[in-house]
């Protein structure tokens, strides 16, 4: 005699056992949102009693089981995200706690939905390269999820820990060297959500006596593709421009290729210098001025600060790891314009 395969429980199963609506449930098993913990209660037993699959899920926030550590990241095929993944990954292993990974994109919706999925899988600590505003880890902070920031810090969560590298002073470095050289239009090729890194950029170069032209920063998003355009943009409609920052060693990578394929040499017609220093960076022709930073270290920084503070340690708040200009081949001094109008 054949049996027919049992039906699914659905979300909606749930919400019927429990007597209320599937948005109070979807809030109660992502953790996100309000609810009394009445209506909390009935939501868990009623996933639990039908074996709602996220009902593990749910069972597992009720009793506070860790499911290890959660990772967020714009882009782990990054060199300088693999190499902050990395140290995450070896902290986690020291204190055997496994680690789920995930990649944003750096679009904030992307963010938020990965942030549920962390939820309904139980992590209570997150490790994250944070997207956007920070709109999205408003919710899962008040829901009790423990949230380290690793690379940058996003508006409104000054008080959340964060491991940092020392974008200012680095950026400082790297700004008196190309104004050293006689730079004066200087462009910035940024990532979006590298706020604090921009907003280094434009004061230091007024400290140093040097108007911040808006039209000389450029953003892009976390794909080579983007990258790419954004630096043959500012190549393309600022041909006075006579050095460029890139903000990461991707967008370093696009600008090599942009110059290139616009024939524009480095550094004679345009001096180039890359926060992160990665293998081909020197190995590049001409090798690359970087301004390095200590991407592993981070991640275990920020590993080691997330278990303690899902200890409830106090005191620690973050930290904020150097930077250092490492001078190689793509600077020169800045030369006096052609007749065609391009500074050589």
């Amino acid at each position: 005699m054949s049996t027919s395969p049992r039906r699914r429980t659905t979300i909606k199963d749930v919400a019927e056992a429990a007597g209320v609506g599937v948005a109070t449930v979807s809030r109660v098993l992502s953790g996100t949102g309000s609810a009394s913990p009445e209506t909390r209660e009935r939501v868990l037993e009623a996933a639990a009693r039908l074996d709602y699959r996220p009902s593990a899920l749910g069972r597992n926030l009720r009793q506070r089981r860790s499911g290890g550590i959660g990772l967020l990241v714009p882009d782990i095929t990054d060199m300088f995200y693999g190499r902050l993944a990395d140290g995450v990954f070896a902290c986690a292993r020291s204190a055997g706690e496994p680690v789920i990974v995930g990649v944003t994109g750096d679009d904030p919706e992307r963010e938020a939905g990965q942030i549920g999925t962390l939820v309904e899988q139980s992590v209570e600590r997150v490790i994250a390269v944070p997207a956007g505003d920070g709109e999205s880890w408003t919710s899962a902070i008040r829901a009790g999820l423990t949230v380290v920031f690793a690379d940058r810090r996003p508006p409104g969560h000054d008080a959340v820990p964060a491991v940092l590298s020392d974008d200012r002073t680095g950026m400082r470095t790297a700004l008196e060297y190309l104004t050293g050289l006689g730079h004066r239009r200087i462009a910035f090729l940024a990532r979006y959500g590298q706020r604090q890194r921009v907003r280094a950029f434009t004061e230091t170069l007024t400290s140093l006596g040097v108007p911040a032209d808006e039209e000389l920063i450029a953003y892009a998003r976390a794909s080579r593709d983007s990258a790419y355009a954004a630096a043959a943009g500012l190549f393309q409609h600022r041909p006075d421009l006579t050095a460029l920052l890139a903000g990461g060693n991707m967008l370093g990578e696009a600008a090599v290729l942009a110059a290139r394929e616009l024939d524009l040499r480095i550094p004679r017609d345009v001096s180039l210098i890359m926060f992160d220093d990665v293998p081909w960076a020197e190995l590049c022709s001409p090798p690359l001025t970087v301004i390095a930073q200590p991407a592993r270290d981070m991640g275990y920084r920020a590993a080691e600060l997330v278990l303690r503070e899902g200890r409830r340690a106090r005191g620690v708040r973050g930290a904020t790891l150097p930077t250092e200009l490492i001078v190689r081949a793509s600077c020169s001094p800045r030369r006096q314009p052609t007749p065609g109008g391009r500074i050589r």
